[in-house]
């Protein structure tokens, strides 16, 4: 299953907000990721049927189910998943209800595209 991982570096965003989808996307593309971009928790979902994808940034703020509630589910059908969550409320509350869901990484909007370079370095590193 690991060796899996390793040929294509495929990354899920998921925000609700189209020009974050496609500055994401395409930020992460030209650093030779496989991008794929959902609008919903349902949407991601529908990918993950089709797809594996080990690495995810998920907007916590979603319609519909949560960022929390995805990320939940994820973990149920695929633990080695590594999830970070994305939100334009930064607190405390947040940040420990984001751990218990098990996501790796929390960070708040605007995510600067390093950090988000980096993030996705590191996550790959770990397969």
């Amino acid at each position: 299953m690991m060796g899996f991982f390793m040929k294509e570096k495929k990354i899920l965003i998921v925000d609700d907000e189209e020009a974050i989808r496609q500055l994401f996307k395409t930020a992460l593309s030209h650093k030779g990721y496989t991008v794929f971009s959902a609008g919903s928790g349902e949407k991601a979902l529908a990918i993950l049927e089709k797809e594996t994808i080990p690495v995810m940034f998920l907007d916590l703020n979603l319609p519909g189910m949560s960022g929390i509630e995805l990320c939940k589910k994820i973990l149920k059908k695929a633990p080695g998943t590594l999830t970070y969550a994305i939100t334009g409320y930064n607190s405390n509350y947040k940040s420990l209800e984001c751990r218990k869901a098990g996501f790796e990484g929390y960070f708040s909007k605007p995510v600067p595209l390093q950090t988000l370079f980096e993030t996705a370095l590191n996550a790959f590193k770990k397969f």
